[in-house]
């Protein structure tokens, strides 16, 4: 993991420390994408909506990502495990790719591990943000 800032909202926040409890409450043997999420969590800044900056990947946000070795872009959505839709292009934020663009910003680059190898992403643009957006309910 790197020290880049994640800004959070209370709101995300606590649901996303719900999902972690309950995860690790129905499977004792516990799981890296839940350890990966709560190291992204113990080092957030929890920030009033208005204050998240345009920039940054939040839960909900749709984002366009470009695959830095074949040149692929993707367009997908991070969402809470429920709302997760691979058809719709919704990532859940317990998946692999989920947890890793959280908190990524606009020219940022990171990585995605694969089962063929590690794949490096780059953030093009922010297409939804619900704190940009005012949509602080989301």
């Amino acid at each position: 993991m790197d020290a880049r800032t994640i800004y959070m909202t209370e709101f995300d926040m606590e649901r996303l420390r719900t999902l972690i409890r309950d995860a690790k409450r129905l499977d004792r043997r516990g799981n890296k994408y839940w350890e990966d999420l709560e190291t992204e969590l113990s080092r957030a800044q929890v920030v009033a909506p208005t204050d998240v900056p345009v920039d940054v990947i939040t839960m909900n946000s749709k984002v366009r990502l470009r695959d830095l070795a074949s040149q692929e872009e993707l367009i997908v959505m991070l969402v809470f495990p429920g709302d997760a839709d691979i058809v719709q292009n919704k990532i859940s934020v317990l998946a692999p790719i989920g947890t890793a663009m959280l908190g990524y910003r606009v020219g940022d680059v990171f990585t995605w591990e694969v089962p063929d190898g590690v794949r490096q992403l780059q953030v093009e643009e922010i297409l939804y943000q619900p704190e940009a957006a005012g949509d602080h309910h989301l």
